[in-house]
């Protein structure tokens, strides 16, 4: 059908094939429902058109300015120090290899068409200058709730693929999901009859003149996957914070009033006006007061005191007219606040704000050290916020697998069919920063090994190998398989065995075999050994002979005087 329409679809678009099969279009009067907040249009059989907005101007706007809430409310020192932390945890630096790495292990697929996956992952973390800016762009994306970017191509040539990636500023841009119904003959009732979905940008958000109409391929979206009450609104990870932020604000703001108010001893001055008429006495009272008063005003959106005279405060001093036969003209003073120190109800409200962002309070504490100890150690509060960083980095990875996809269709690499059958499979590896992880993983192994070694005496008589492998090494029958596998490539064959290690019987063989160096034979490293020691000993008997000899037996003596007479007999 022809797109009659005012706005026209702006990026490419990737053309699905209509060979094979037509998938059948199931009836049903409620649309699919994703998690990506998009905005639902909703048109009758008999009229097609498109909407800018869903409710006018004020569902834009209100979009708009639930994010710029979300940032204003980042900008506080406590929630940045949260949101700090949870994503150095999530994205860890390092100049030595990549933030991210595609791991295609899962998938069945040829070496060569995995290296080609492997080398477009990396071109689009270049391009994404994520080793760089990864920090920033997963913050953006914690806070804001939602992630855009524009796949710029050249539509002259698709096959050279996804040339630049641009954001896009997530406060001027959302998803739209036109839903056109039709009447069933048989029930008269409305059931979908087709979903056309597009991405409506606005450079000044309610502005409907500067609209701009995306089509889906051209944009990667990532959202957080928390939608609201209604199932209708994405937000953010700060959306439950915002509460407890704006509490603490107040506490904080009130607490500096009372002790500006309470800390300081004010002042009660007695003025004796005599016998002067009411309406005297007032003006006289009053020209005392601005005398001497000193008027200080706590500003609570900049934290400063100014002079201001012109108002009231708690601050001021009191003066009170006293008539005469009285004590007279008198100053005494009030004593100020004695619970000036009580800050409970502020580390209450701290403590509840950190809980709901889902960090660890010990964390954010600043006299606690961080010290690596045995996982038994570990706070049951870190290991729920690894969980909740592990979710994260998985929700995040959609924005890596998405412009893959796109990026391998385009240049003709693999088909949509294939993704289908591969997306499960292929997963996006973030570089571990987390000690208590590790420590944790080799606690669980250790305590394995050790549970493996007592229980091997019962293999073949109450538990078998197989058994031990499920039950104590909790590995699963495909790692069973691959473990077999790599056992029987490490065993050597039967030649192999007796050439490593040779016995005393095949050692004369051994040394008999014709193979020689520079003339002489090789020998291994025990035969030299050998040859050092026989080599040390024939020079220890024949410094033995060199030195005096002493015969130990009468035969021996008589060989030795036969010897040395027939000696001077030749000299002579």
């Amino acid at each position: 059908m022809a797109d009659d329409t005012i706005l026209k679809l702006f990026g490419f678009e990737l053309k699905k094939s209509n060979k094979g099969s037509v998938k059948q279009k199931l009836a049903s009067v409620v649309p699919p429902t994703d998690p990506d907040g998009a905005g639902y249009v909703s048109t009758m059989a008999g009229h097609y058109g498109h909407y800018l907005n869903v409710d006018g101007e004020i569902s834009s706007k209100d979009n708009h300015q639930l994010i710029l809430r979300y940032r204003g409310v980042a900008v506080n020192s406590e929630v940045d120090m949260a949101v700090e932390e949870i994503v150095n945890e999530a994205i860890s630096a390092s100049e030595l290899e990549s933030s991210v790495q595609l791991v295609l292990d899962k998938v069945q697929v040829p070496d060569k068409i995995k290296k080609l996956l492997t080398e477009e992952f990396d071109n689009i973390v270049g391009m994404l200058n994520f080793n760089e800016l990864g920090h920033d762009i997963f913050r953006s994306w914690y806070i804001d709730g939602r992630l855009y970017h524009h796949l710029v191509v050249n539509e002259a040539n698709l096959k050279a693929g996804i040339q630049e990636i641009r954001q896009i500023d997530a406060s001027k841009i959302r998803k739209m999901r036109n839903v056109k119904y039709k009447k069933d003959p048989a029930t008269d009732v409305k059931i979908v009859d087709e979903i056309d979905e597009f991405y409506l940008y606005e450079e000044k958000p309610g502005a409907q003149a500067s609209a701009v109409k995306f089509s889906t391929d051209s944009i990667s979206y990532v959202s957080s996957g928390l939608l609201d009450e209604y199932k209708k609104k994405v937000v953010s990870h700060l959306h439950k914070a915002l509460k407890p932020i704006n509490q603490l604000r107040m506490m904080e703001d009130s607490l500096v009033i009372y002790r500006l108010a309470r800390a300081p001893e004010r002042r009660i001055f007695y003025i004796d006006v005599g016998n002067l008429p009411r309406g005297k006495a007032e003006q006289y009272m009053k020209d005392i007061m601005t005398k001497y008063r000193n008027k200080l005003v706590y500003d609570a959106s900049t934290g400063e005191l100014k002079d201001d005279r012109k108002h009231m405060s708690m601050l001021e001093d009191f003066w009170l007219p006293r008539r005469e036969g009285g004590k007279g003209t008198e100053i005494s003073t009030l004593p100020g606040g004695d619970n000036l120190g009580q800050i409970d109800d502020i580390l209450y409200f701290q403590k509840r704000l950190y809980r709901s962002l889902n960090v660890p309070v010990n964390r954010l504490e600043q006299e606690s050290q961080f010290s690596l100890g045995r996982s038994t150690e570990i706070t049951r509060d870190e290991v729920k916020f690894q969980k909740f960083i592990d979710r994260l980095r998985m929700r995040f990875s959609h924005l890596f697998l998405e412009i893959l996809k796109k990026q391998l269709i385009i240049k003709g690499i693999i088909t949509p069919q294939d993704w289908d059958e591969w997306k499960n499979d292929i997963v996006v590896d973030y570089i571990k920063d987390n000690a208590f992880t590790e420590l944790k993983e080799a606690d669980l192994w250790r305590e394995r090994f050790g549970l493996m070694q007592e229980a091997t005496q019962f293999v073949g008589d109450y538990v078998s190998k197989e058994w031990i492998w499920k039950n104590v090494l909790r590995l699963s029958d495909a790692d069973i398989e691959d473990m077999k596998k790599q056992i029987e490539e490490d065993e050597p064959e039967e030649g192999e065995e007796d050439a490593l290690v040779p016995d005393e019987a095949s050692a004369p063989a051994t040394q008999s075999v014709d193979i020689k160096v520079n003339g002489e034979p090789v020998k291994s490293e025990i035969e030299r050994q050998k040859s050092a020691e026989d080599e040390k000993k024939k020079k220890e008997k024949e410094q033995q002979k060199k030195e005096r000899y002493i015969p130990s037996s009468e035969d021996e003596l008589t060989e030795e005087l036969t010897r040395y007479m027939a000696k001077l007999n030749e000299q002579n």
